[in-house]
């Protein structure tokens, strides 16, 4: 087994005071980083938390949650970062199912009975004088270093296990794919309790020497002040962020000179979209796909090779892709099927849930309920989800056929197609459209618009114009928020 370069100590070692992480509050070195979390985990210690245990971590993005979770790593312990905003009801199912020993928190509360807390704000930063350095406890590949909970959008969340062995080889991957080195500045955005944040945006650059620069999250009204300020040269985002920094007035004009690059990910994008955002503020965005059950990334357009928009590109180094139809079996370049994949960054499976796991992992490869086809280049162009599919009086429609049709009229910011009950139809595709801010465009515009591009079946049955789309926490548009608000007509 590799030495896991991403572990701080390892870190430490290679990089010493070199600037690791940063919030608006903190800064440090890599060897400061690696000190914060020895403290931490000799704290954690004296509270009970060992190797094999799961720390539960409640915090919105700062420097104290990236430490943490070193801190866990030290242990040979596991952590599972909480998404800040639940409340107790949700919180006490991830760390119930869990079995977290311990729960950081803001403020030292725990959802859970019989699990105690631990408030930022106690955390230890530097070992007592009469403590020596405590070393790290033995780190194997199939340890478990993350279990990160699914967003539960089709039933209750799942506990994802992560290994080492994963983080190793995602993180690696993600390093090699961008290039990176020590002259990298990585600002990040998206919420650390997503793999996308924790791999493509943090173990990555450090891994690499780069630095992190942590944000609370994005904001429209100083994202562009902090770009010009902190200079990185990359940041990740979803596609909702990126069609908000397109619709920004006119006047907007930022220097993003230093950017090498952006990611797109976690959702599907039109190409109308990123041409847009690209064009504007001279950005060069690459899209990637994955699934927390693969760590994050399998697929990704290259920086510097050749870019497809509308596609998320070829599988990454040391993966495998796969279209196969319901048989399981291999279909033509070109046509459609689920896709799965194999490698080093599938998971170890579903916490305490075999049937899921069983169902999700066959013979080695992620089903990963996706419909895509592969081109003749090896470029993956997802089509969509296979529960969003529709079906309408016996004919499957595709929701994404139909939002990249909507997207291609002037005055679309943000789109999405839901299947409504009928009774006589099963289902019928209705939109909902969020317009730029000076658009006039209305819900009879799309609809003729849909009408002359699109077979009688797949025009949607209704438009509405929205403010905006709902969105989960990571920022994808929540379908299931729309469907719910759907009746049989």
């Amino acid at each position: 087994m590799p030495d896991l370069a991403y572990l701080p100590w390892h870190l430490a070692e290679q990089h010493g005071s070199a600037p690791a992480l940063a919030d608006e509050r903190t800064e440090l070195s890599f060897t400061e980083f690696d000190a914060r979390s020895a403290a931490l985990a000799a704290q954690l210690r004296a509270l009970g938390l060992g190797r094999g245990d799961v720390l539960a971590i409640k915090l919105p993005n700062r420097v104290e949650l990236v430490v943490a979770i070193a801190a866990a790593w030290r242990l040979g312990a596991a952590a599972t970062p909480i998404n800040p905003a639940f409340t107790d009801t949700e919180a006490d199912h991830q760390v119930s199912d869990s079995g977290a020993r311990l729960i950081i928190s803001v403020d030292g509360s725990s959802p859970t009975s019989g699990v105690a807390g631990l408030a930022v704000d106690e955390l230890a930063t530097e070992l007592p004088d009469e403590q020596g350095p405590l070393a790290p406890a033995p780190v194997a590949g199939a340890d478990t270093a993350l279990l990160i909970y699914t967003s539960g959008s089709t039933g209750r969340p799942k506990g994802v296990q992560v290994t080492h062995a994963n983080v190793d080889a995602m993180s690696a991957t993600m390093a090699e794919h961008f290039s990176l080195t020590a002259d990298d500045h990585c600002m990040l955005i998206l919420p650390l309790f997503h793999a996308n944040a924790l791999m493509v945006s943090t173990f990555a650059p450090l891994r690499a020497g780069a630095r992190l620069t942590i944000r609370t999250g994005f904001s429209a009204s100083r994202f562009f002040d902090d770009v010009e300020t902190l200079r990185p040269t990359y940041f990740s985002a979803v596609p909702t962020i990126f069609a908000v920094l397109t619709a920004m007035p006119p006047e907007v004009r930022p220097d993003t000179s230093s950017l090498r690059f952006a990611i797109c990910g976690a959702a599907p994008v039109s190409r109308e979209l990123l041409d847009a955002c690209q064009t504007r503020y001279g950005l060069r965005l690459v899209e990637g796909y994955g699934l927390t059950e693969g760590t994050c990334a399998s697929a990704c357009n290259p920086v510097d090779g050749v870019r497809k928009l509308g596609t998320v590109g070829p599988a990454l180094p040391r993966q495998r892709i796969r279209i196969v139809d319901a048989d399981g079996h291999d279909v033509p370049t070109g046509e459609t099927g689920e896709v799965i994949i194999s490698g080093p960054t599938v998971m170890a499976g579903y916490l305490n849930n075999p049937e899921a796991t069983a169902e999700t992992i066959r013979d080695g490869w992620l089903h990963t309920g996706d419909i895509g086809r592969l081109d003749a280049d090896g470029y993956l162009q997802i089509v969509d989800r296979i529960k969003d599919m529709i079906i309408r009086g016996g004919e499957n429609l595709y929701p994404k056929e139909i939002e990249s049709t909507i997207a291609q009229l002037p005055g679309v910011l943000e789109s999405a197609v839901v299947g409504r009950p009928h009774e006589v139809l099963g289902e019928e595709p209705v939109a909902y459209v969020v317009r730029y801010p000076d658009s006039q465009l209305t819900a009879d515009d799309v609809l003729a618009h849909c009408a002359g591009h699109l077979t009688r079946v797949k025009v949607p049955a209704e438009v509405t114009i929205l403010d905006e789309l709902p969105k989960n926490p990571v920022g994808k548009i929540d379908k299931p928020s729309l469907r719910r608000g759907l009746a049989v007509t």
